[in-house]
């Protein structure tokens, strides 16, 4: 086990503990909210272009992949907007899972991704397949390191850039990542963190 994992599983088992109540809460407010799955795992990239969900808590309706291949107008926006939409500007997305975006609450589960192995605490986000076609001919080179729960581009915080500019942050880190690196865009994480994500 190399440096990065023993740092990547320290950190996401004492994360773990500290959340417990957290988990407890939310799952209990998404349950009393909408219902049932409490958890959405959702198919991105991972390391070497393997497919794996990245699990987050449920904020969106239950049939948001319908409704999203189902209305042309819906998925030209969630396409030339990055394949997402903004906090507030999502039809699909329940009252609850508008808090829990707006608070990155809904990414906690993502330290189970971060002890199976499948991501690591700091690296690019992860995407869908059909998002792989903004990075041009060196997408390959996305694909070489495992993505993170944080970033350079989501470290940037109200700051972070639409494509292009954002796949090129995303491959400057694949190529000059060092652990010194890592820890710096934790530390710019925490206040991206404790501010929250504005609507947009």
């Amino acid at each position: 086990m190399g440096g990065k994992r023993i740092f990547d599983v320290t950190v996401a088992l004492g994360l773990l503990a500290l959340t417990v109540p957290v988990f407890l809460v939310v799952t209990g407010i998404v349950w009393a909210g909408s219902g049932r799955p409490i958890f959405f795992g959702h198919q991105r990239l991972g390391r070497d272009g393997r497919l794996f969900r990245c699990w987050k808590f449920r904020t969106m309706m239950t049939d948001a992949e319908k409704r999203l291949e189902g209305d042309p107008h819906l998925r030209e926006r969630h396409r030339t907007n990055g394949f997402k939409l903004p906090n507030g500007h999502d039809p699909r997305v329940t009252a609850v899972g508008t808090w829990l975006r707006r608070t990155y609450v809904d990414e906690l589960p993502q330290l189970f991704n971060v002890l199976n192995g499948t991501m690591s605490l700091v690296g690019p986000r992860p995407i869908v397949p059909d998002e792989l076609e903004c990075f041009g001919p060196d997408a390959h080179q996305l694909l070489r390191v495992k993505p993170g729960i944080f970033g350079a581009w989501t470290a940037m915080g109200a700051e972070r850039p639409d494509y292009p500019e954002r796949a090129g942050l995303e491959l400057s880190y694949v190529r000059e990542h060092t652990f010194g690196r890592d820890l710096a865009i934790l530390l710019r994480s925490v206040p991206v963190v404790l501010r929250g994500e504005e609507d947009g």
